[in-house]
């Protein structure tokens, strides 16, 4: 199947490889002429504007928009929507607001182009892994996109099957899944990260605690200097609360028990902020999403080891380089 990638950032460019993998054919359009050759040369078709881009698609086209949030986003689906004609689908494969998914959906509705919101998973481990997806959007676009979600998605892989899923089908056991109208796979996906800043800030507080079980608060005989490499190791393996998470904390132990490359401050993305005003919005407490939030905001004024093993997830599952750390880096 064909698509356009519009975006070819750590994301994009991994999201077009497994795609080409996966035997689909790939136009793709970056601001960086450099991404554009790379992945040229590595079997996709490259464009050199967004309306060469779209011309290299044939009807109906799908776009797919890899950029970041907010204003990039906005400007290349009004951008694409310029070019594109009835039939066609702009997919946003980002982090948008599921708010700006309804509207951006409405408005292109009235000249027949179809909106898709992708909420999708993976990080930069994505390319071999796969991608999580929760899509929400018409059935009938989501349906001729499914060759597409099925190529991107993880597949069943070795996962134990649920007991009673048989029964239930759907694409779920792939990897993705249609949540819905427009706007509801952006909603999934901005609750699935507000989760993530939970589960994270669990792990980062418990290992605060290893860390500082030596204190001269303490008594002497209660006093235990632990290792946290294998601590950790040691959970990924029959303990309940293994994880993905839990083995990426493993892998920045094992790397340095310090993570003293890290400063500890941590930046939040968007989505917890929103997951907590649609907590506000339906009247339903959200007490540990709340405070893992806050505890981020908190990490850009003081650091404690747990926004250190933050950061350390951080950047292993996504990439994501300390705001801090990058400021002072180009200052000094």
């Amino acid at each position: 199947m064909q698509l356009g990638m519009v975006g070819l950032g750590r994301m994009g460019a991994n999201m077009t490889r497994r795609l080409l993998r996966g035997g689909h054919s790939l136009v793709v359009s970056d601001r960086s002429p450099e991404a554009v050759k790379q992945l040229a040369g590595e079997g996709a078709t490259g464009s050199a504007s967004l309306e060469d881009f779209v011309g290299k698609l044939k009807p109906p086209r799908a776009a797919w928009v890899m950029v970041p949030a907010g204003g990039p986003t906005e400007q290349t689906v009004q951008n694409l929507a310029q070019h594109m004609q009835a039939g066609d689908t702009i997919i946003d494969g980002g982090n948008s607001y599921f708010k700006d998914d309804v509207r951006r959906a409405t408005q292109l509705k009235s000249r027949g182009v179809h909106y898709v919101d992708v909420g999708t998973s993976g990080g930069v481990w994505g390319l071999e892994r796969g991608y999580c997806m929760m899509i929400g959007g018409p059935k009938e676009a989501v349906e001729r996109l499914d060759p597409i979600f099925k190529t991107l998605a993880p597949g069943k892989g070795d996962i134990p099957r649920t007991p009673g899923r048989e029964k239930l089908g759907g694409t779920a056991e792939e990897g993705y899944i249609h949540c819905g109208p427009s706007g509801s796979g952006h909603f999934v996906k901005m609750v699935h990260n507000g989760i993530e800043y939970g589960l994270m800030q669990a792990y980062a507080e418990g290992f605060d605690i290893f860390k500082n079980a030596v204190s001269k608060e303490l008594p002497e005989d209660l006093r235990y200097e632990l290792n946290l490499a294998d601590i950790a190791e040691v959970w990924r393996r029959g303990s309940v609360v293994s994880s993905w998470l839990l083995d990426l904390t493993a892998m920045a132990l094992t790397e340095n028990p310090t993570l003293s490359e890290y400063e500890g401050y941590v930046q939040d993305s968007g989505e917890g902020r929103w997951t907590i005003q649609a907590a506000v919005d339906e009247a339903v407490p959200a007490d540990v999403l709340s405070a893992a939030l806050y505890v981020r905001f908190r990490s850009r004024q003081q650091h404690t080891f747990a926004e250190k093993m933050l950061s350390a997830m951080r950047q292993k599952f996504g990439g994501h380089v300390e705001a801090g750390t990058a400021k002072a880096k180009k200052s000094a």
